[in-house]
C-alpha cells in the first residue's frame, strides 16, 4: 500500500512545483485554506518528506496496534460473558437440585405419614373383623379346619361350630398316585 501525502497539506510540493527556482528556493504552498509561504531547500524538502513518511508509518502502526488491542478486548469480553454465563447456570443447576431434593424429602415425609395412618387404619380393621367374626360365630356358626399331606395320605381335621354346640373331626385319607 502506497501512502502519499494528502493532496490539501503538499499540493505544490508533491507536483511538479518542486523544482528549485532559479535562487534555490521552493514556489510557495498552500496548507488548507490560507497560504503560507515557506521557503525550502531540496534537502529541507525530503526531510520534510520523511518525517510525513514516518508519521505515516506510526499511525499505521499505532491504528494496527489499536485495532489489536480492540481484538484482543472483544474476545476477553465474549470470555467474561461466557464464563459468566457458565456460573450462571452451575447455580441454575445447583438450586434446580436442591429444589428437587427438597421435593423429594417432602413426598417422602407424606407418603411415611400415609403410610403409618394406613397401617393403623388397617389395623383398626382387623380388629373390627377379629369382633365381627367372633359375633358372627357365636350367633350362626361356622366351620374351621387344615389338612397336611405325607407321602400318599391326607390328614383332614374339621370344626364346626353352632352357637354352643361345637363337633370335632378327624379323617386320614388315602390318596390313589400312580408310581
Amino acid at each position: 500500500m502506497a501512502l502519499s501525502p494528502p493532496a490539501s497539506l503538499l499540493p505544490e510540493l508533491w507536483l511538479e512545483q518542486c523544482r528549485p527556482e532559479s535562487d534555490g528556493n521552493i514556489q510557495p504552498l498552500t496548507m488548507g485554506f490560507r497560504r503560507v509561504k515557506i521557503i525550502l531547500t531540496q534537502q529541507e524538502a525530503a526531510v520534510f518528506i520523511q518525517a510525513w513518511w514516518r508519521g505515516a508509518l506510526v499511525r499505521r502502526t499505532l491504528l494496527h496496534v489499536a485495532l489489536r488491542a480492540w481484538i484482543i478486548q472483544r474476545w476477553w469480553k465474549q470470555k467474561l460473558v461466557m464464563l459468566m454465563e457458565k456460573r450462571r447456570r452451575a447455580a441454575l443447576d445447583s438450586y434446580a437440585r436442591h429444589e428437587w431434593a427438597a421435593v423429594r424429602l417432602q413426598s417422602w415425609v407424606r407418603m411415611w405419614r400415609i403410610r403409618l395412618r394406613y397401617s393403623r387404619l388397617l389395623h383398626a380393621v382387623r380388629i373390627i373383623q377379629v369382633y365381627w367374626r367372633w359375633h358372627i360365630c357365636q350367633t350362626r356358626g361356622f366351620i374351621q379346619g387344615h389338612y397336611d399331606i405325607k407321602q400318599s395320605q391326607m390328614n383332614l381335621e374339621l370344626q364346626i361350630s353352632l352357637g354352643s354346640q361345637a363337633c370335632r373331626m378327624q379323617q386320614c385319607i388315602s390318596l390313589p398316585i400312580k408310581e
